[in-house]
């Protein structure tokens, strides 16, 4: 996967690889567990999934998500599609779910 990325995958990493997003730190293609997450942010405790049309209504993600929310994993889904036609909806959509992962600091 890593090798033959689709279009989506490789205009999300261009966004999120080398602390471009914010500082934060993401992963590609990330074993946890029995599962290969898309893109993990770890110190946020942060899964971005993007999906094609394949992982519509489907039950294997459904378990999927719960096992890793079990583990305390946030999962975000983007579609492929809003990724190409809201890269802007898309960056905000991880932004937030970053924001609210984040530690409080009182400082």
């Amino acid at each position: 996967m890593r090798r033959n990325p689709t279009d989506a995958e490789r205009r999300l990493w261009l966004l999120l690889k080398d602390r471009r997003f914010a500082g934060y730190k993401f992963r590609r293609q990330v074993p946890i567990g029995p599962y290969i997450a898309d893109f993990v942010c770890h110190s946020a405790r942060l899964i971005v999934e993007l999906d094609g049309s394949q992982h519509l209504d489907s039950r294997a993600d459904t378990a999927r998500d719960a096992w890793l929310g079990a583990r305390g994993f946030t999962l975000l889904r983007v579609w492929n599609s809003q990724l190409t036609a809201e890269p802007q909806a898309v960056a905000d959509a991880i932004w937030h779910a970053l924001q609210k992962e984040a530690p409080y600091d009182a400082e």
